[in-house]
């Protein structure tokens, strides 16, 4: 049994974490999240530790094209300093969970104060963009929820950020326009 809560406004994939993200009409789900999204990281080239939007907040405005070698070189002249990408051999570099999902309600919340402390209300760097006609998927921890074929299991709220993240549990392809469907 299920109820339809909303639908998929959008949908992003962030190629290298920290940078811009990317819409794209359509993606997969695997069990370590949207194919293509955070599998590389900026790194310092001469000591090897990893450049993140925390303590370089430029790489937010830098959209990862796909090609490894011009965004190096876009890089490097934006923040002034030879980097490098590396790919993550253990797959996606996510700080919390596979799926972070956020509705346009929360960022309509967001901008009339309801925010949690250190948050971008303005970027809130979500992977699925979702619209809840009157719903909150901050009540959704702990349940799980059919997006489009996959299956995912909303696991918590986020500390700094806005909506929730899911593990999936069932793989499979999301498309914006799909429902949204809270499992029993």
């Amino acid at each position: 049994m299920s109820d339809v809560v909303g639908s998929v406004a959008s949908i992003s994939v962030y190629p290298v974490k920290s940078l811009a993200g990317r819409t794209l009409p359509a993606a997969e789900v695997d069990a370590a999240g949207l194919r293509g999204d955070r599998v590389y990281a900026v790194v310092d080239a001469d000591t090897g530790e990893r450049v993140t939007v925390k303590t370089t907040p430029q790489l937010r405005e830098v959209v990862a094209t796909g090609d490894t070698e011009a965004d190096t070189i876009t890089l490097t002249e934006v923040l002034g300093r030879p980097v490098r990408l590396a790919a993550s051999a253990a797959g996606p570099q996510v700080d919390a969970a596979a799926v972070h999902l956020v509705s346009r309600e929360a960022i309509a919340r967001a901008a009339e104060g309801d925010v949690p402390e250190g948050c971008s209300a303005d970027d809130p760097r979500a992977n699925l963009l979702l619209h809840l006609p009157g719903g909150d998927e901050r009540s959704w921890v702990g349940r799980q929820l059919r997006v489009g074929e996959a299956v995912l299991d909303v696991v918590r709220t986020p500390k700094h950020c806005l909506g929730v993240y899911a593990e999936v549990r069932e793989p499979g392809r999301v498309a914006e326009g799909d429902a949204v469907h809270l499992l029993d």
